[in-house]
């Protein structure tokens, strides 16, 4: 019970802290919303292409709405460094709070934040893009989401309590998210690729994430990739978890 009691109160402050500067929560929304608007219509023209045959707005959209996610996770280290550098880490050394309980609840406010983002972009996706909305797949897809968010939130965290520096930091994200995007099929489907980056692609957990959220934005539920998507994301969040988790340990022990 202490545990899931901290976990609440740590989240509680973080989504305190959000509702003060709510501003964004829509700013991120923006560059999504450039995307939808200003890119998708250049693609019409390939509906006939490999990778397109769910439709055209129906592969790119689940691709964008990933985006969202491994964007709006991957950068939150670096409030943290700031938080290091303002000490407040080193005041929570004389609480009890659970370590883990410090990153669970900070993650807990991330998702909180990119569930509500995401699903307004969907919503504004209807009357924009002119696209139909399958509930039952977009709750699925909502769990992908929250899996992918504090999967990436994590290693942002623990990564930021290894280099202490805005400098190190940048650099190391923007390093593993290029390659991780490129063979993730993100913006064109990876049916599109040689046959030797198409190999590549299958040993990036985030290709999964996308076939499956293309699987379910169209109601195909029982589409193989969603359940893999779900065992390899769940495994991938558990183990960050537990190394960030040990990070916030170590930092605050």
């Amino acid at each position: 019970m202490k545990f899931f009691r901290d976990t609440y109160l740590v989240f509680e402050r973080r989504i305190l802290l959000q509702i003060k500067q709510p501003i964004w929560l829509f700013v991120m929304l923006i560059q999504p919303l450039y995307y939808l608007v200003l890119f998708g219509p250049l693609l019409n023209g390939m509906q006939d292409m490999p990778g397109f045959e769910r439709g055209v707005m129906e592969t790119f959209l689940p691709g964008l709405l990933i985006m969202m996610a491994l964007f709006g996770s991957i950068s939150v280290g670096f409030a943290l460094i700031a938080e290091l550098r303002e000490g407040v880490i080193e005041r929570m050394r004389v609480t009890p709070v659970s370590r883990f309980a410090l990153l669970l609840g900070r993650c807990g406010s991330i998702v909180v934040g990119m569930i509500f983002q995401v699903a307004l972009l969907i919503l504004l996706s209807v009357p924009l893009a002119g696209t139909t909305i399958y509930w039952e797949g977009l709750f699925m897809l909502m769990g992908l989401v929250v899996l992918i968010t504090i999967m990436l939130s994590a290693i942002s965290y623990g990564l930021a309590l290894m280099t202490k520096s805005e400098d190190a930091l940048a650099p190391l994200l923007n390093t593993v998210t290029q390659p991780v995007i490129l063979l993730s099929g993100i913006m064109l489907p990876m049916a599109l690729a040689p046959g030797w980056l198409q190999t590549l692609a299958a040993f990036n957990p985030f290709a999964y994430a996308v076939n499956a959220a293309r699987a379910l934005f169209v109601g195909s539920y029982d589409d193989p990739v969603v359940w893999q998507a779900g065992v390899i994301l769940g495994a991938f969040t558990l183990l960050m978890v537990v190394w960030s988790g040990r990070r916030f340990a170590r930092a605050v022990a």
